[in-house]
């Protein structure tokens, strides 16, 4: 039976995780679908509709724009309406509009489905971090690593399919990836009916509230945040780019880039993730990625001055120490995120984090490929410095991030 769940971060328990399974089954199930559909979407909507590329890219971007104009007012709703509902209403909208793409013909259709499919997204996203917040118990850092892990896997297993329906290179193969998608955003939806409905939160007194957009250590961690997360493009979009036009390493080795970053982080993030529960913990990894990151980005630069099989296997490491730097930072983005954020506005302030990641996200293929690609060597050393610059800020930020919050009253007693 469903029942209300009371209030507070810690009532949930970690032996009554049957919230937690469905929450990580309805993320699984979503991502086994957005893997299906990402890795051939721009393949579809070019070979399978007939749309020019750059009309393609145009809707792409108008619809990302106004998906970042929707994550914080979508979080506020969440806080106000609950996340459960907000998520799968979002759920929801967004199964109908990918269902829709199979009826696009023209760019001002794709341009609409596309731009109401990243407003859910970026609403579902906010509500998502609420629900996250809520549903993670006593254990949140281990909840949230469990969480991830489940989420890697399931883009990868998305990813796998999608590559067998390119190899049959059909317009079939293609609409059952976008169903498949849509199916997957459904099915999500669905299973969050198994999940309590958790009260709102009521928020303190007027003169105790604080917005997300003028909390300023909030405000700052996610500029560091979006600006760090510049670290996913540089395996998906700058290596491989660096592998095939600067280096000498097999062309197979853009595959297995991917492969062994997805495998690396399957295998890790619980186990490091559960050891960062605390904004502090979130600080000290926070740096430790940076440095992580430091010693991998010029080890990807090396691999264009050596023989074939040596670049081949300065790649795969410079790949390990990323791929162990992505899940210390990712670590650190739960524990700042949720732990900086009250409990009444988490669905506010992960709408806000994630305009943030959102924005890093569109600028960075441009500052990648101008800055490293450009000056080349240069560039990764200066990528380098860069990403452990930002490092280097987290444990002071979340030493004025946790002095800026309230503290419980044993706690302010103990100080006093």
């Amino acid at each position: 039976m469903i029942r209300d769940e009371p209030e507070g971060r810690t009532a949930r328990t970690s032996r009554d995780s049957g919230p937690e399974r469905v929450l990580i089954a309805a993320s699984f199930v979503n991502r086994v679908g957005n893997g299906l559909f990402n890795a051939a979407s721009a393949l579809y909507f070019t070979a399978v509709v007939g749309l020019p590329a750059a009309q393609v890219g145009a809707a792409l971007t108008i619809a990302g724009v106004a998906g970042l104009c929707a994550g914080i007012p979508g979080g506020h709703l969440a806080d106000r309406r609950g996340a459960r509902t907000v998520m799968m209403l979002a759920l929801t909208v967004q199964a109908v509009s990918m269902a829709a793409l199979v009826l696009v013909d023209s760019w001002a259709a794709l341009t609409a489905i596309a731009t109401v499919d990243r407003i859910a997204a970026a609403v579902g996203g906010a509500a998502w971090g609420a629900l996250v917040a809520r549903v993670g118990g006593d254990r949140p850092a281990l909840f949230r690593a469990r969480l991830r892990t489940f989420v890697n896997l399931g883009v990868l297993l998305g990813t796998a399919g999608a590559g067998l329906a390119l190899a049959v290179d059909s317009r079939a193969a293609y609409l059952t990836l976008v169903l498949g998608n849509a199916a997957s955003f459904a099915l999500g939806a669905v299973l969050l009916l198994l999940l309590p409905r958790y009260p709102v939160l009521p928020p303190p007194p007027r003169e105790g509230r604080r917005s997300a957009v003028t909390d300023r250590p909030f405000l700052t961690f996610t500029v560091l945040h979006g600006a760090m997360g510049l670290q996913y493009p540089v395996i998906s979009l700058l290596l491989p780019i660096w592998i095939s036009e600067h280096t000498e390493a097999p062309r197979w080795t853009v595959a297995a880039l991917f492969a062994v970053n997805a495998a690396f982080c399957v295998l890790t993030q619980t186990r490091i993730g559960s050891r960062v529960e605390t904004p502090h913990d979130g600080g000290r990894a926070f740096r430790t990625a940076g440095l992580l990151f430091l010693a991998g980005c010029p080890l990807m630069a090396l691999a264009a001055h050596t023989p074939v099989w040596a670049a081949a296997a300065l790649i795969l490491a410079a790949v390990l120490v990323h791929s162990l730097g992505e899940v210390w930072e990712s670590s650190a983005g739960f524990a700042l995120g949720f732990g900086l954020a009250p409990d009444h506005a988490q669905g506010q302030y992960q709408g806000l984090l994630g305009l943030g990641f959102d924005a890093g996200q569109a600028l960075a293929p441009a500052i990648l490929t101008t800055v490293v690609l450009g000056l080349g060597t240069t560039g990764w050393l200066l990528l380098a410095l860069f990403f452990a610059v930002l490092g280097a800020a987290g444990p002071p930020l979340a030493r004025w991030g946790t002095g800026t919050r309230p503290q419980p009253d044993g706690v302010a007693q103990a100080q006093g």
